[in-house]
């Protein structure tokens, strides 16, 4: 039941959006066992001259660059995964943007149980009465 937030610079394109889409909820699933019909994206475009890093938009780098946030639920995801999980996104992400900043963020969110879920139960809830995902 992850969430991904994902700003990446340039304008709005459905067909880049979905590409994204498809690529972070299929890695989501390979690197984190997260189920894909579970998986939630927002993505937001971000204008290169409005991204800055080191006080300097990114407009004017030739690259590009992009953020990742997913929030999942504490404890289901071992180090390990988290981290070869953030080194694939950041070469997928590379593939499909082009060269990307160095400075592309990624962050792995480990929400309590009991702070969050869906269709109005936590995830807590669907653990302790034997609820699958």
């Amino acid at each position: 039941m992850p969430l991904l937030n994902v700003a990446v610079t340039g304008t709005a394109d459905p067909e880049r959006s979905a590409a994204i889409a498809a690529r972070l909820t299929a890695l989501t699933e390979k690197y984190l066992g997260k189920d894909p019909a579970l998986t939630a994206i927002t993505i937001r475009n971000v204008d290169p001259d409005h991204w800055f890093v080191g006080s300097k938009a990114v407009g004017g780098r030739n690259a590009n660059s992009f953020s990742l946030q997913i929030s999942v639920t504490e404890g289901t995801n071992t180090k390990s995964q988290i981290a070869d999980y953030i080194e694939a996104v950041y070469s997928s992400m590379s593939e499909l943007l082009g060269s990307v900043c160095d400075e592309s963020y990624i962050v792995v969110d480990n929400v309590p149980a009991a702070s969050w879920g869906y269709a109005g139960r936590t995830q807590e809830f669907r653990y302790i009465n034997g609820l699958t995902s």
